[in-house]
């Protein structure tokens, strides 16, 4: 089997899968925010934690009205920071994560999400990856739902499912896997936002560490990497 993510065999699987999907659940409507400060606070804050734990670090964080403006988090003290974000997990870690996107923020744009919004997608994201602790999916995250860019976001359920339906290695790299998506789907922010929901969704319903196939959607789709 050609497991390369350049053969154009790939192309009807990807689509198909997306199809099925989107028909099995329906549109996912992500990301679920108020603000796009709002969506890069949680796309920090979801790092290695369900996402039932971020809404409550967010809550405790609109509740203190940080959300408002990046001024406000800006001159919150780190630890009272930490404290608000505690229920996500790692909580030193993602406050101080936190500040430093702020801090990146104030140095580069004025704490302005209007100037940053200007910014052009590559630029942008080259300067969100030296952000320290910013990855590759965090940073696409952003891109795709904060800033509304055609970035197709990779995490581990994108992995998973793909990986098991032999589109390429489950060892596969994050631009290995990134580049499946995009040389094979039309650069629509909008499919890219629903394709990547609807991969979490499976993820967490059937496409878990012990698969539960029977009841899957795309059962009955094993030999879509070959193209048949």
């Amino acid at each position: 089997m050609n497991r390369k993510h350049t053969s154009p065999k790939c192309l009807p699987g990807i689509i198909r899968i997306y199809d099925k999907l989107y028909k099995f659940y329906g549109p996912q409507g992500w990301w679920p925010a108020k603000s796009r400060l709002e969506v890069i606070v949680g796309a920090i804050l979801t790092q290695g934690t369900a996402w039932g734990n971020v809404e409550k670090a967010v809550h405790n964080l609109r509740k203190a009205g940080l959300l408002q403006s990046t001024v406000r988090i800006s001159k919150t003290r780190p630890e009272e920071l930490a404290r608000l974000v505690r229920p996500a997990g790692y909580f030193n870690v993602k406050s101080r994560r936190i500040r430093n996107f702020i801090k990146f923020l104030a140095d580069r744009y004025g704490l302005s999400l209007k100037k940053i919004s200007r910014r052009e997608t590559s630029v942008l994201r080259d300067e969100l990856l030296q952000v320290n602790g910013i990855g590759p999916e965090t940073c696409d995250s952003i891109l795709l739902y904060a800033f509304e860019r055609p970035v197709f976001v990779v995490d581990a359920y994108t992995k998973r499912v793909f990986s098991r339906h032999d589109f390429f290695r489950p060892d596969a790299g994050y631009e290995e896997v990134q580049k499946v998506f995009t040389e094979n789907l039309p650069v629509d922010k909008k499919i890219y936002n629903e394709y990547h929901a609807l991969i979490v969704r499976l993820g967490k319903e059937f496409c878990r560490k012990k698969p539960e196939c029977g009841q899957c959607p795309l059962k009955e789709m094993k030999y879509l990497a070959k193209g048949l």
